[in-house]
């Protein structure tokens, strides 16, 4: 039998690689809610093997969606990115807090599994900015929820996610996706500060597979790493492209200097990453 699985921002970068994925492991009915407000969703990635909801994830208390039933709720909706939080730390609250209380009294009533996707922004410390603050509320929620209602949560950090799909501009943009960018265009690429600080890139199929992973099983709010365990300086990074010109800006507020996922947890269920950062960029500069 089908396991029902539910994709908040299935629309996105990470989500619509997500059901792209569960799609190829077959067994599973997968349904979709995204409100398209982030820059990284897009209409034209939907897929005919799935249903589609264009709605917000506070409006699953409607009366409309009294009848959905799932078993595994894969929960990535909400806004991402630290810098543009602090502009507006209302909407990240609305989005990744009150979201995430809403995606978890819909799972209550469902008892559905949920998976959420944290970041590893908390790791440096969760009050460093508004975006970090209310990823890290999301894993509290999860753990109340799990210690008063019983509900299956865990928590999947991600670690500097890239790949197909990624934005490329924009403030949701990502370094490698920015990078491509402006390796494609014949520009600079624009590091900021020093270029030392590290982090550990990891590719959106792995991400992936560390949340599948994590989904059979019943879990009590743990939290697990999803990443390499290796990490690279951002000049070291823009070396790899092919010996392209940079240019060094000023570094930007809220940001840790070192980020590398303990990925030990995450193994016992299964989770090994198997994609190169190496190997992904040097296959794009050499189209």
């Amino acid at each position: 039998m089908k396991q029902r699985v539910l994709v908040t921002g299935g629309l996105g970068f990470v989500g619509s690689n997500l059901v792209d994925r569960l799609h190829s492991i077959g067994g599973y009915d997968i349904t979709v809610i995204d409100n398209l407000s982030s820059q990284s969703s897009n209409i034209n990635y939907k897929a005919d093997y799935a249903e589609y909801i264009i709605d917000d994830i506070n409006n699953l208390d409607n009366i409309k969606y009294k009848d959905l039933d799932f078993d595994v709720i894969f929960h990535l909706a909400g806004l991402a990115r630290i810098q543009p939080s602090f502009a507006d730390p209302i909407s990240y609250f609305k989005a990744n807090v009150l979201g995430t209380v809403n995606i978890c009294e819909f799972a209550k009533r469902c008892n559905a599994r949920v998976v959420y996707a944290a970041s590893s922004s908390a790791e440096a410390g969760p009050k460093l900015n508004p975006y970090s603050f209310t990823k890290w509320s999301g894993e509290e929620i999860l753990k109340m929820y799990s210690e008063v209602y019983g509900l299956s949560t865990v928590s999947t950090r991600f670690f500097n996610v890239y790949g197909d799909r990624q934005p490329t501009k924009g403030t949701y943009a990502t370094l490698i996706g920015i990078f491509e960018r402006q390796y494609a265009n014949g520009e600079p690429l624009t590091i900021t500060g020093t270029g030392e600080q590290r982090r550990d890139f990891t590719h959106v199929y792995d991400i992936n597979d560390g949340m599948i992973c994590l989904s059979h099983d019943n879990h009590s709010g743990e939290i697990y790493n999803l990443g390499t365990g290796v990490n690279y300086s951002v000049n070291e990074i823009a070396a790899m492209f092919d010996s392209a010109e940079t240019k060094y800006i000023p570094k930007r507020p809220g940001e840790a200097m070192v980020t590398m996922a303990d990925t030990s947890a995450a193994a016992k269920y299964g989770y090994s990453p198997k994609q190169s950062i190496k190997k992904y960029i040097t296959k794009k500069v050499s189209v």
